[in-house]
This record gives C-alpha cells, sequence and structure tokens, in this order.
C-alpha cells in the first residue's frame, strides 16, 4: 500500500513535470510566434515606408546584369519617354540620344570590367528631360555578377538652374581672372591673409618690394613687407580688421628697393574671415606735406615780418590769420584776434578805434565789403584816407575755397615822397633853367629826355623839335653847323654811347663857328642815363693861352740867365786864374821875401780864390742842365764813402764836429761817375758841417739791397723849417742860414740832387727844427 502510494506520488510529479515542461513549451513558442508575427508586421511596415520612399525618391535604380537584363522600375521608363520599364540594355540606349548612349555604355561596360565609377548627363530621345546618372559595379548583395547598379537623376528642372550657374559662373571666372591681372599689374604691393593672418597670395610688386624672387617664394619664406617696430607689428592691422570688421589704415616706414619710404597700409576684412593689403607709397606725399606746413610757418613768419598789414578770412568769413603789422595797424590786440572774429566785427572794430575812412552810410558801406567774398573780379584795390593823415591802399583778393584775403598797405610815406618828388622836380627844372652850364640827359635808346635853356639857346634849337625827343644823331646832325668843324658833331654822339653802353665817364672839346670854346662831358647815371654837359671855357682858354705865352717867355729868360751865368762862369776863370797864379808866385818868395803880414794876406788870397773857383764850378755844374756827360763805371761805395770822409775830415776837425762813417756789408757798388757820386757825398757832408757848432755830430751811413744802394748823411743840428725844407733842393735860391759869415745852405744840396738823378737815384731830406736833418740817396745797382 505504502508503495502503491509512492507510486503514485512519483508518477503524479512526473506527469507534473513533463506537463509544465510542454506548458513551458507552449509559453515559449506563443512567444516567438508573437516576436515572428510582430517581426514580420515590422518588416511589411518597413517594406512599404521603403515602396514610399522609392516612389519619392528623385533617384530611380536599375541593375544591368551580364546578360544583358535590366531591373528597374516604371519611373525610368516613364522618364526615357517609353512608359514601360526597359528590361533590356539595348532598349534603354534606344531610348537616348545616339551620342549619350554611346558614352553611357562605354560607362557601364568599364565599370563592369574595371570597377570604376562614372558621372554623366544624358538626354531622352525625343525628349527636354535631362538625366543625371551615377554608376558603379553591382555590389554582390545584388546577386547580380558582372552587373552594374545605376542611379537615374531627373535633372530637368535643375539644368536652367546649372545653366544659368555655369553662365555666372563663367562671367565670376573672367573677372575673377580680370581682377587678377589687375592686382598682379598693380604699381602698388598688394596681398591677401588667410584666417591665421599668414600671406597667401602677393603680386609682383610686392615681390619686387621686398626684392624676393617670386610669389611662391615670398608666401613660403612669410616674408613682409613692412618691418616688426615693436609695437605688434605687421600684423597688428591685419588682425583688428579681422577681429573688428573694420578697415585699418596705418602710416609706417619700410624698406623698399633699398630705399627708406613711407607707406600708408591698409588691411580690409574679407567674408572669409581672411584680410586683403596694399600699401601706398606716400614719401612724396609726407615730404610734400612736411614742406606745404613748412611753407605755410615760413609764410606766417614772412608775413609777421612785412610793413603791409595782412588778414585772412575762410568760408564762414572768420579770421583765419593775421599778423603783426595788422595789429599794429588797427589797434586791436593779439588776445582779440586770436578769437577769430568776423569779418563784421572787425569792420565794426576799425571803425571804433577810427582806423577806416569816414563814411555816410556804414551799414551799406559795410554790405559792399562783404560782397569782397564772392566778387567776379580776381583783385580789389582801394584806397582808405584814414582821419590823422594816414593813407592806406587796401587789396582784397577772394580766395578759392571762398575766403579772403586782405592787404593794407601803408603809403602815408610814399605819399609824402611823391609830393616831395614833386617838389624837387620843380626845384631841379629851376635849377637846370639856372644853370651856367648846358645840360642834357639821354636814355639808354639815345634819346634826349631833359635838357635847360641853356643847352637850347646854345645849339639853338627849337622848343618844338626838343619836344619830340630826338635822337642823339638827329641832335649832332642838327647842331653841326654851328661848330668851327661839322665833323666833329659825330663827338656827341660818342661820348653819349659811352656813358650808356660802356658805361664810362668821357670828355671832348669843340670850337664853334663864332669862336666860343666847349668842353663837352657825357657822365652815366646810376638809373642808365647819360648826362650830357656843355661848359663854356673860352674865357679859360684865353687865359690859359696868355699863361702858356707868358710861360714861353719865362723860359726864354731862363734859357738866357742860364747862358748868361755860364758865360759869366767861364769869362770869371780867366782873371781868377792869373789872381791865383800872381798869387802863388808872390807866397813861393818870386817876387822876394815876404813880411809876415804879406804872407797871411797872400794865403786869404789862395783861399778865397780856391773857394771862388769851387763856386765857380758849381755853377756850371749846375748850368750845365741833365746833359751832362757822366762817366760809367764799376763804383765801390765803401772806398767812395771814406774818401769823401777823409777829404771834409779837416774841416770837421777845425769845426770841433765828431765826423762818424759806418759802411754796412751790403754797401757793395753802383755802375756811375766816381767823380760825380764823390761832390755828391762831400756836398752832403760840407752842409751838414755847415749848420754844426762846436760838439756836433755827423754820420755817414752806407748801406742797400739788391736792387738800391742807400747813402745817408744826418747830423744833430738845428734843423730846418718846413719851408726852408721844401726849397732846399731850389737852383739858387740860397736860403740865407750862416755860421760865421759862410752859407749854410747854398749850391751843395741842388747839385747832390742834380747828380743823384742823373745816375737814376732820388734824394730825399728829413728835418724839423731842433732835431737835426736826414739827407737819404738810393741809387740803382744798374
Amino acid at each position: 500500500m505504502t508503495d502503491t502510494i509512492t507510486l503514485s506520488v512519483g508518477a503524479a510529479v512526473g506527469a507534473g513535470s513533463m506537463l509544465a515542461i510542454l506548458l513551458f513549451a507552449g509559453i515559449a513558442m506563443l512567444a516567438l510566434g508573437l516576436r515572428d508575427r510582430a517581426r514580420a508586421g515590422a518588416d511589411q511596415a518597413m517594406r512599404l515606408r521603403r515602396d514610399v520612399l522609392l516612389e519619392r525618391s528623385p533617384a530611380v535604380a536599375a541593375v544591368v546584369r551580364g546578360d544583358g537584363r535590366v531591373e528597374t522600375s516604371r519611373r525610368l521608363g516613364d522618364w526615357l519617354g517609353g512608359g514601360d520599364a526597359p528590361d533590356r540594355w539595348d532598349v534603354l540606349l534606344a531610348a537616348l540620344e545616339d551620342v549619350d548612349a554611346a558614352a553611357l555604355s562605354d560607362a557601364v561596360v568599364a565599370a563592369q570590367k574595371a570597377a570604376r565609377p562614372f558621372r554623366l548627363t544624358v538626354r531622352a530621345r525625343g525628349a527636354a528631360r535631362v538625366l543625371l546618372v551615377t554608376g558603379e559595379r553591382a555590389p554582390d548583395r545584388l546577386h547580380a555578377p558582372g552587373g552594374a547598379l545605376i542611379w537615374f537623376f531627373d535633372a530637368s528642372e535643375l539644368q536652367g538652374e546649372v545653366e544659368r550657374f555655369a553662365g555666372e559662373a563663367a562671367q565670376l571666372q573672367g573677372a575673377f581672372d580680370a581682377l587678377t591681372g589687375l592686382i598682379e599689374a598693380a604699381p602698388l604691393p598688394m596681398w591677401y591673409r588667410g584666417a591665421d593672418l599668414r600671406l597667401a597670395m602677393v603680386n609682383s610688386a610686392y615681390v619686387r618690394a621686398v626684392e624676393a624672387g617670386d610669389a611662391a617664394d615670398v608666401v613660403a619664406q612669410q616674408v613682409e613687407l613692412v618691418e616688426d617696430s615693436g609695437l605688434g607689428g605687421p600684423l597688428a592691422n591685419a588682425a583688428i580688421a579681422r577681429d573688428s570688421g573694420e578697415p585699418q589704415i596705418s602710416v609706417v616706414p619700410a624698406t623698399v628697393g633699398a630705399a627708406r619710404r613711407m607707406l600708408r597700409v591698409h588691411d580690409i576684412p574679407l567674408p572669409d574671415g581672411g584680410t586683403a593689403g596694399f600699401a601706398i607709397d606716400v614719401e612724396e606725399l609726407e615730404q610734400a606735406r612736411g614742406g606745404l606746413k613748412r611753407f605755410a610757418e615760413a609764410q606766417r613768419a614772412m608775413l609777421d615780418r612785412l610793413s603791409a598789414g595782412v588778414a585772412q578770412f575762410g568760408p564762414d568769413r572768420t579770421l583765419r590769420f593775421s599778423n603783426q603789422p595788422f595789429g599794429r595797424i588797427f589797434a586791436m590786440r593779439p588776445e582779440w584776434l586770436a578769437d577769430r572774429p568776423e569779418f563784421d566785427r572787425v569792420l565794426e572794430r576799425m571803425r571804433e578805434v577810427k582806423r577806416m575812412p569816414e563814411v555816410r552810410d556804414f551799414p551799406t558801406w559795410k554790405d559792399e565789403r562783404r560782397e569782397w567774398f564772392q566778387a567776379p573780379d580776381a583783385e580789389i584795390e582801394e584806397s582808405w584816407h584814414l582821419p590823422g593823415g594816414t593813407h592806406l591802399r587796401v587789396v582784397a583778393q577772394p580766395l578759392p575755397d571762398g575766403g579772403l584775403l586782405l592787404i593794407f598797405e601803408d603809403r602815408t610815406e610814399q605819399v609824402q615822397l611823391a609830393s616831395a618828388r614833386d617838389t624837387l622836380l620843380r626845384v631841379r627844372t629851376a635849377t637846370f633853367d639856372n644853370l651856367f652850364e648846358a645840360l642834357g640827359v639821354f636814355a639808354a635808346d639815345g634819346r634826349l629826355q631833359l635838357w635847360n635853356n641853356k643847352f637850347r639857346l646854345t645849339w639853338g634849337f627849337e622848343e618844338k623839335m626838343l619836344a619830340t625827343h630826338p635822337r642823339v644823331d638827329a641832335l649832332a646832325e642838327a647842331g653841326a653847323k654851328r661848330l668851327a668843324n661839322p665833323d666833329r658833331a659825330s663827338l656827341i654822339g660818342q661820348l653819349v654811347r659811352s656813358a650808356t653802353v660802356e658805361r664810362k665817364q668821357r670828355g671832348g672839346r669843340a670850337v664853334f663857328a663864332d669862336g666860343r670854346h666847349f668842353e663837352f662831358t657825357a657822365v652815366p647815371l646810376p638809373d642808365g642815363n647819360a648826362l650830357f654837359t656843355m661848359l663854356d671855357i673860352t674865357d679859360s682858354r684865353r687865359i690859359e693861352q696868355a699863361l702858356r705865352d707868358r710861360n714861353e717867355a719865362l723860359e726864354a729868360a731862363d734859357r738866357v740867365k742860364t747862358a748868361f751865368v755860364a758865360n759869366m762862369s767861364y769869362e770869371l776863370r780867366t782873371p781868377l786864374t792869373s789872381i791865383k797864379g800872381f798869387a802863388e808866385m808872390l807866397h813861393g818868395g818870386y817876387a822876394g821875401d815876404l813880411s809876415d803880414s804879406g804872407t797871411e794876406y797872400t794865403e786869404a788870397i789862395l783861399a778865397s780864390v780856391t773857394r771862388l773857383g769851387g763856386l765857380i764850378d758849381d755853377v756850371l755844374d749846375l748850368t750845365e742842365g741833365d746833359d751832362a756827360d757822366l762817366e760809367r763805371e764799376r763804383v765801390d761805395l765803401e772806398l767812395l764813402a771814406r774818401a769823401a770822409a777823409d777829404a771834409i775830415a779837416p774841416l770837421a776837425t777845425d769845426n770841433g764836429v765828431e765826423l762818424a762813417l759806418e759802411v754796412d756789408g751790403t754797401a757793395g757798388s753802383v755802375i756811375g761817375d766816381q767823380r760825380r757820386l764823390g761832390q755828391v757825398v762831400e756836398h752832403l757832408l760840407r752842409h751838414s758841417l755847415g749848420t754844426l757848432e762846436g760838439g756836433g755830430r755827423v754820420l755817414l751811413l752806407v748801406d742797400g739791397d739788391e736792387a738800391h744802394a742807400r747813402i745817408v748823411v744826418s747830423d744833430d743840428g738845428p734843423g730846418l723849417t718846413p719851408d726852408e725844407a721844401a726849397r732846399a733842393f731850389e737852383r739858387f735860391a740860397q736860403p740865407e742860414i750862416a755860421r760865421d759869415g759862410e752859407r749854410a745852405l747854398g749850391l751843395g744840396l741842388p747839385l747832390a740832387k742834380h747828380f743823384a738823378e742823373a745816375h737814376g737815384g732820388k734824394i730825399d731830406l728829413v728835418s724839423e727844427p731842433g732835431e737835426g736833418t736826414i739827407i737819404t740817396i738810393e741809387l740803382p745797382r744798374a
């Protein structure tokens, strides 16, 4: 029983387990069925969606198998115009234009055999539809070995846009090419930077400016046109332009073609994030701007130094500039002028300080002056007579910018000078007409400009003829008949031309037919004219002739006197020789022994005879004149001086005078007459001894140089007065300066001068009362 119960329980358990397994299997199968059902539904939905997408797709797929069969949809047949979907490759190609069919056939063959994808455009035969075809080898999943997968796109609607875009693209390409050529041909450097601000393109001018090989080298090496100045470098403005979207301009220095230039650099942002740039050489502009600025400053400085007042008004009629004389003339303070007052206010200020003409209707007068700003005339000029006697010359110049330039020139002094000039002209005319001389002023062209009554009356010209201002040749021809020698009339033209053309003063003389003598003179004047003067010298000619006749008479008398003195000197020698001979015989005892008194008397006679003989010789030497024969030989001056000193030494000893001799090594010798030169030195020594008292001193000095020898005799005697010194060398003047009854100044000095000059030398005497006398002779070596 127990076993039965146990078995029944086990069977029940087993049956229950089996039932449970079956239940679980059923549930699992139900779940799987439900899942498959859901998946099938999803697949069906997806298939429906794919069918819809394929129907709505702009492209139609076609599979071309290796055996020529085609798998495609009906839409392709509609596009090709056949209605049914083409099932054969040759049918599909037959629906296309011949050229397109051949191209598509070749492309499909290449895709089938070489797996080469393609893209081309074809047209349906007899239709306006355009199809875009892309293809490739059929994937393995299509199970079409040796086939090709082709997609057809209907591009009919886009073809017009494509053609339009192609035309626009061609136009844009042409414009781009033209712009590129323009940029390349531009003479100024131009460049393009990418968004990273690196150079991407430059033109030829840029390449030349940086002295690079070509544009590729510039881009590769990133050669910048502008050096890094330490303020962000050449990329600073480009970065600002890129980030701000605003163009940037800067003026920076750069080295272009080995020359330092100033460039105005423009950086312009572009829509692609890059920047374009170009540089303009403004070196000349900067220099011109600086020159204009310096010119304006120099002009204002110059205007301040002018004596005329200058005021410049702008287009808005406000004062833009005024110089210092303007403020001084119209008594306007600099601070008031610095506020740039208007034109009307300036005129009112002139009226307030009484620096404008007195007018009855000031508003109308002011309105008329306001019209100067639009005056059509290039220049307006007025004269203002101000209270107090001031004369102003006012010049108004309208400016191109609508402004006005006023110049105020103080003509008061000129007006006064003009008045004085008129007075001087009247005085000159009156003076001319009352001068003793005949005057005529000739212009540079030889025409007579001015003349006085003396000129007209002297020549006998008519006033009507002179009023035509004739030429000098016509005047000379008209006045020739008044001259004793009519040919001398040409002298007038010669003198005037010399003064006007050559600017030289010349003169001459002419004799009139009535016996009058005139002296002509032409003097160049500072203004280029010539002053012709005629001086009546008739009286002076008569006096001159009288003096000439008297001089000839005096010369004849002098010759007679000289001849008489010479003859008398020769005549005196005969008795003097006899007296000397008899005195020597008496002194020698030929007539018997003489007493002491007789011997003393004979010695006095001999001394007087000797002195008298010397005086006669001196007189003869003076009367011989310059024609005296001189011996020409070399004379040693040292020996000559010592011989003369030895000859005079006894006389110096007797008179108690110290005689000193100095001979310099440069004395040398001269060519001349030794006897006459010895006489010269002795005469000078005797003259000095004759002026001295006991205790005096006489110095004889001889020296010289290469060209001349010098003999100097000096003493410390009483000296000579200026009148005596001036007449010391005159013949027979004999001023009576005596010592012990003997003449101190006789014929010695005239003889010394005579012989010195005969040797080509010269003699000078320097003396002052109480200071002694110095006599110097210079003789040429040759």
